[in-house]
Parts: C-alpha cells; structure tokens; sequence
C-alpha cells in the first residue's frame, strides 16, 4: 500500500501501480492516481517521449475525464524499469573524509587533527583535478518503496546508503557541463544497499571490489515511490537526504555535499557510454551508513528514507533464508 503521506514537489508526480485490475503507469495529483494504460504502455516508454508527455501530463491532471484512483488503495511499486543503472561511488565530502581519516589514524597512526587536515586536503584536490567514482548496478536488484528488503543467506553486514537518483529523459554521448541538466528527466529516490562483507574478495585480493555480489542482491535497490519531474525539483544542489533506521536517523545531510555534482557525474559518465531515455544514474549517499555506525541490517528492522519533494520509502527487513 501506499505512503501515508505521499508528499511530493510540483502538481503531479509519475509512478508504477497495481489494483486488482493489474498493474499499470500512473499520474500522480496529490492523494489521486490516473491511469495511464489506455495512452501508454509504461512510465519507461512515457520517459522515451519525454518532452511531448511532459506537455500533456500538465493537461491530464487538470482534467476529470480517464480513470482516477485513491492512492492509498493502490500498491507502489518501483516508478519505472531502467535501462542501465549507473551508480556513484565516493561522492560525498564528509563521508569520504570520514573513511580517509579514520584509514591514516588507525594504519598510518595520524593524530585525528592530522588525519582530517590530511584527507580535506586529499579532497580539495580531488575536487580540481579527480574524475567521478561510477559502476553498474543491476535493475534487477530493484524493488518498490515500500516492498520488504529481503536478506540474502551469505554474508551479514547488510548496510544502507540513500542516493538522490536521476532519471535520464535525452539521449546523449559526450555531453558537456553547461549542457548536462537538459538531459535529465526527472528525480526519484534510491536505496543503494550492500553487503559489507562480501564486498573484498579474499581469494582475488589483486581484482578488488565485488560490486556484483556486495550490491545486486534481489530487493537491494529500493527505489521511488516516485519520478519528480526535474522541473518541480528546482535546483537539486540543495535537498535533503534523510534515512532512519528503527527510528534513528542514522543519515541527515544535504546534496550540496557531493564531491562531483549531477552535470559533472552526467558529463563523466556520457564520455563511456551512451545515456538513453529511462536510464537511472545514482549520485552517491552521504555519510551515515551502518558502517559508521557499528550497525547492520537484521530481521524486522524497519528502514525510513525521504529526500526534499520527492516522497518517502518504507521497509522492512526480512530474512530470506
């Protein structure tokens, strides 16, 4: 079922629902739900046409005609199937400086004076001169917002990071800064988990990270509940990301603490590969996950996540062994 407060910016929001009819794209205005089956087939193919749609999605939610739903009788489930997932590694100040000083104390034997000064300056020049941290994540991996996470049978150190996520809506190659934001869509909200302890693999120390494994299990990529379009956002340097994890907040910090913002990210990433419609970049999640903290997913935990206009998750943490 549906968020109690299913807040979001703008006068309508776009998302993917069932009833007992079956599952079908929606037009979100406030507490109502239309049904957009009988003009398209999904939000994804709404996206691939994204400017004439955008147009016409303004005249839907004015008008009373089509079939119009309470959302809170309806299941949420993730807003729209991506093409690629592209997710951000490292991309935000204080969670980056937090793991560089804790390394320098506790290896190189820095004070913590020295280890943070060191890693702010490590960060600086990052900033002038490094390039974005980014791999792929598997769609796959997605679930809804308010679905339980289920906890795969290997590993125990499940952990959270909450991203602002991007919905590409212009395909692009090779885009530049100043032209970046014209390629994006529209905003949703993703819960990027994974398993801590199965990220290194011990028997291929030379190869490094198993994202594959660590971050792609099924239901590890909560996202929605919905896609904001861009223009409801406004500038997007300043929202806020919250997550409460059994009602501690356990993340609380804003976008404008990103190392490489959206343009950037968009630029790097379009340099590889070839941005197309319905594409879901991750920007990265900000200091607070549970590694921070000494704390990791377990059976019956319950996860709370919202970001500034764009809705809230809610789930529950299962074991599926």
């Amino acid at each position: 079922m549906s968020d109690p407060l299913p807040t979001h910016a703008g006068p309508f929001a776009l998302g993917t629902f069932s009833s007992s009819a079956g599952v079908f794209p929606g037009l979100v205005a406030g507490t109502r739900v239309r049904d957009l089956s009988p003009e398209v087939a999904s939000v994804r193919a709404l996206v691939e046409d994204w400017d004439t749609w955008l147009l016409r999605l303004h005249d839907l939610t004015r008008s009373a005609e089509g079939t119009w739903h309470d959302l809170a009788s309806l299941h949420v489930h993730a807003p729209l199937e991506p093409g690629q997932v592209l997710q951000s590694g490292a991309n935000y100040r204080k969670h980056v400086v937090d793991l560089v000083a804790a390394e320098k104390e506790s290896v190189h034997g820095a004070t913590p004076e020295e280890a943070r000064a060191d890693a702010e300056r490590m960060m600086d020049e990052r900033i002038r001169n490094g390039v974005p941290y980014v791999f792929l994540g598997s769609p796959r991996a997605i679930c809804g917002p308010y679905d339980d996470i289920v906890l795969p049978a290997l590993g125990e150190q499940h952990d959270w990071e909450l991203e602002l996520a991007l919905v590409i809506g212009k395909s692009g190659k090779d885009i530049s800064v100043d032209r970046a934001m014209q390629h994006v869509a529209a905003y949703t909200v993703c819960n990027d988990l994974t398993t801590r302890d199965r990220l290194y693999r011990p028997d291929l120390k030379a190869i490094g990270t198993d994202w594959f494994t660590a971050k792609n299990a099924d239901t590890f990529l909560p996202t929605g509940p919905f896609l904001v379009p861009a223009a409801f956002v406004g500038d997007p340097s300043g929202l806020r990301i919250t997550l409460r994890h059994n009602g501690v907040v356990r993340q609380d910090e804003t976008t404008r603490d990103m190392i490489f913002d959206i343009p950037r990210l968009i630029a790097y990433v379009s340099t590889t590969t070839t941005l197309r419609p319905g594409d879901l970049l991750l920007t990265g999640s900000p200091a607070g996950n549970g590694a921070h903290w000494g704390v990791f997913l377990k059976p019956g935990d319950v996860v709370e996540a919202e970001i500034t206009g764009l809705g809230r998750q809610r789930n529950t943490v299962r074991s599926g062994q």
